[in-house]
C-alpha cells in the first residue's frame, strides 16, 4: 500500500487545477472540442499521472511502463493536458489542439504523440485495447499494469461488456477499469438515453472487483487505486461519481457542454473560477 499523505493530496489537487485550466485554454483557442467530459475526469487523471502510473517521459517506449488507455477518446484534452504537465511534450504545444498538422488531434493518435498508447474515439474500442494489453502482459510475465478510463455513456456499447467478460475470463488482475460516471452524454442523461444502470452491479456480474468513489476526491481515488493493487485473480472496476464540467459553475452538470468549446468571455470566466 502506498502512503497517501496530506502533501500528496494537495499536490494532486493542484495538478488537477492546472489540467482544468489547460483544458479551458486549449479548447478556447481551438474553438471546438469536448469540454464537459474532459473537466469531469481531471481529478482522476491527476491521480493517475502524478501518483499512480509508472512512466518515464524521457523514454515513452520503455517496455516496463504502465499503460493508460483513454477509452473515452473524445476527452482528448484532459489526456493532452496531463501528458504535457507530466513532461511528455512542451506545454506550448497545447495551443495547437485541433490545428491542421498538429499531433494533438480531436481524438488521440498513438502514431503522432508520445505517451498515447491507443488511438481511440470509437467508443468501446479503448477498453478492448486495454484488455489486450493486460493479456499480453500476463503472457509475457511482465510486471506493468494497464488502466482504462471509460465514460458512462460509453457503457451503452456492447463491445465494452465483451471486453470486460474477457478480462474476467483471463483473470486480468493487472487491469484497472475506471468509469467517469458523470451521468450525462451528448443527448442528455444516460438514464434517459439508454441506461447502463446499475453500473456497479453489472461490473460485478461480469466478474470484476468493484470500488465506488467520489471522482473529485483525490484521497478516495488513490485509496481505490491502492486497493486495486491488492486484488488478485480478477480485474478491478472503479466507479468514480463525477460532475460534467466540474470546476466551472456555468458548465457543471449540463449536457450541452459535452461537445462545445468556450468562447473568449467564457474562457475568462472559467479561468477566474478555477483560480
Amino acid at each position: 500500500m502506498r502512503e497517501i499523505s496530506d502533501l500528496v493530496v494537495e499536490t494532486v489537487q493542484d495538478k488537477a487545477r492546472i489540467i482544468r485550466r489547460d483544458i479551458i485554454e486549449m479548447l478556447g483557442q481551438s474553438g471546438s472540442g469536448h469540454t464537459g467530459g474532459s473537466l469531469s475526469a481531471a481529478d482522476i487523471m491527476a491521480c493517475l499521472y502524478f501518483w499512480e502510473l509508472n512512466l518515464d517521459p524521457a523514454n515513452p517506449g520503455w517496455e516496463e511502463r504502465d499503460r493508460f488507455v483513454l477509452s473515452k477518446g473524445h476527452a482528448a484534452p484532459v489526456l493532452y493536458a496531463s501528458l504535457a504537465e507530466r513532461g511528455f511534450f512542451p506545454r506550448e504545444k497545447l495551443s495547437t489542439l485541433r490545428k491542421l498538422g498538429s499531433a494533438l488531434q480531436g481524438h488521440p493518435d498513438r502514431k503522432k504523440l508520445a505517451g498515447v498508447e491507443a488511438s481511440t474515439g470509437s467508443l468501446g474500442q479503448g477498453i478492448s485495447w486495454a484488455v489486450g494489453m493486460g493479456l499480453a502482459a500476463k503472457m509475457d510475465a511482465a510486471a506493468y499494469r494497464v488502466f482504462a478510463l471509460l465514460g458512462d455513456g460509453e457503457l451503452e456499447e456492447g463491445m465494452v461488456w465483451e471486453a470486460v467478460m474477457a478480462a474476467a475470463h483471463y483473470h486480468l488482475d493487472n487491469l484497472v477499469i475506471i468509469v467517469d460516471n458523470n451521468g450525462l452524454q451528448i443527448d442528455g442523461p444516460i438514464t434517459k438515453v439508454m441506461s447502463p444502470e446499475p453500473i456497479a452491479d453489472k461490473f460485478r456480474a461480469f466478474g470484476c472487483e468493484v470500488i465506488a468513489v467520489d471522482g473529485h476526491d483525490p484521497r478516495q481515488i488513490m485509496e481505490a487505486l491502492n486497493q486495486a493493487r491488492q486484488i488478485k485473480g480478477k480485474p478491478t472496476a472503479i466507479i468514480a461519481r463525477t460532475v460534467k464540467g466540474k470546476g466551472c459553475s456555468f458548465m457543471e452538470d449540463k449536457a450541452e457542454w459535452h461537445g462545445v468549446a468556450p468562447n473568449a468571455d467564457e474562457v475568462q470566466r472559467a479561468l477566474a473560477e478555477l483560480g
